[in-house]
């Protein structure tokens, strides 16, 4: 069998180019899943980490994406909405929604640095509230279901999500607790074979579709890092309330809500692993988070630079084109270095977290550093757009608005650094 997966993967790439993407899924086997190092040949094309696979991933996306979602980013956008269950089925049909999830679960079952893969190419739908919101289906609310879960939770809910039939939310954030997850106030209290859940999260992604939410909670009155549980959260049952859709300035295509708990019974077996490690579970489930929303956001970053660059050699000046202006070349040339520099460190944590490495330091400096660099390349482009920069008809002007979230989501930039400081040991002694 094994003679045969290699056999197969050698004529895997120019398959996929009279395929559709529809065809991925039942590709998957085709696809080599050996573990990719740091230390491996370089291949296809010299990349450091991705084999003839991995483009024929994401080649098969980009498809999809100029198909059935680029054309309608506008119309969702003015929306402040896409249709989750829609976009997600598709997704999901075609493998793209549990690539190193599980075969049994629905998952293509390869190793993270596919999902790497496909985090870049949604950095190719032009906006940044869809790939998010596909974000927290894929990678932060569950990869702790995947790894911890019992096989009924993993049917009932992991399944359905890695095939499109079911959106999910992630209930971590509160109005007092963002970044700070210990400080979380949400109870789920045990009565018999049920907990009974009261509170509320804020800031939700996907929360006024989500069919399920991978909910933290405190099981305990314990201390703060012990005392958490992660719970599937069916959102269709009695005392769970959608109090409304939070306007943002970002983000617009993608719904984020305030959810409230008033006594919702759900059976205990719907919690995640152990009783009390859903603090940990979810330190580790930030991992892939914050790796998939660098990878995600490196390649918008490049899309912007190379607008710029077209807008700025087209439009004139002072009697020559904008971009000829050494200040302009030059700070353009300065942002593509930042970025590669950026993608080196995404590659090499990757490399390092597929073979099993703890790579939490790492990850927090990629996403500090993302989170930073967005921002600085955001206005320093949009700068090169002049008025039109500051109209809402040009991409960077969209990217400038949403990208403004990733110093602030998914632990903001203060507590990436405390992380990193932790890992230095550098840290005040108790």
């Amino acid at each position: 069998m094994r003679a045969l997966r290699l056999n197969l993967l050698a004529n895997s790439r120019n398959f996929y180019k009279f395929t559709s993407f529809v065809g991925v899924r039942s590709l998957s086997e085709n696809v080599s899943s050996k573990s990719v190092t740091s230390s491996s040949p370089e291949v296809a094309g010299d990349h450091v980490i991705y084999t003839q696979e991995h483009f024929a991933l994401k080649e098969s996306l980009k498809k999809l994406i100029d198909q059935e979602i680029n054309p309608h980013v506008e119309q969702w956008e003015a929306e402040g909405k896409f249709p989750a269950h829609k976009v997600f089925k598709i997704l999901g049909s075609a493998g793209f929604l549990g690539v190193n999830r599980p075969t049994e679960y629905g998952g293509l079952g390869l190793d993270y640095s596919y999902s790497v893969a496909v985090a870049e190419e949604l950095g190719n739908i032009r906006c940044g509230g869809i790939p998010m919101a596909i974000g927290v289906q894929t990678d932060m609310a569950t990869p702790a279901l995947a790894r911890f879960g019992t096989a009924e939770l993993k049917k009932e809910f992991l399944l359905p999500s890695i095939m499109g039939d079911k959106v999910a939310c992630l209930g971590v954030s509160e109005v007092g607790a963002g970044s700070d997850v210990s400080s979380i106030k949400t109870k789920a209290v045990r009565k018999g074979d049920e907990y009974v859940i009261n509170g509320g999260k804020m800031w939700t992604t996907n929360g006024t579709q989500a069919d399920w939410m991978c909910l933290l909670a405190n099981t305990s009155d314990g201390p703060p890092h012990r005392n958490k549980s992660l719970i599937c959260l069916p959102m269709n049952l009695p005392g769970v309330h959608i109090a409304r859709k939070i306007s943002k300035i970002g983000m617009w295509s993608s719904d984020t809500a305030e959810v409230f708990f008033d006594d919702v019974h759900v059976p205990c077996k719907n919690i995640i692993g152990q009783e009390g490690m859903g603090f940990t579970y979810q330190m580790l489930q930030f991992q892939e988070e914050r790796l998939w929303a660098v990878a995600n956001a490196l390649t918008s970053m490049d899309t912007i630079i190379q607008e710029t660059i077209q807008y700025t050699r087209q439009r004139k000046i002072f009697k020559q084109p904008v971009l000829y202006h050494q200040a302009v070349h030059f700070r353009l040339a300065e942002l593509q270095t930042e970025v590669e520099l950026l993608r080196s460190l995404l590659y090499q944590a990757t490399a390092l977290y597929v073979k099993g490495n703890d790579v939490t330091k790492l990850a927090s400096m990629a996403k500090l550093k993302t989170g930073r660099l967005a921002r600085e390349l955001s206005d320093g482009c949009l700068q090169y757009w002049g008025g039109m920069g500051f109209t809402s008809d040009v991409l960077v002007s969209r990217f400038y608005r949403d990208f403004r979230l990733i110093s602030i989501g998914g632990g903001a930039d203060e507590v990436m650094l405390g992380i990193i400081c932790k890992y230095m040991d550098m840290l005040p002694r108790k």
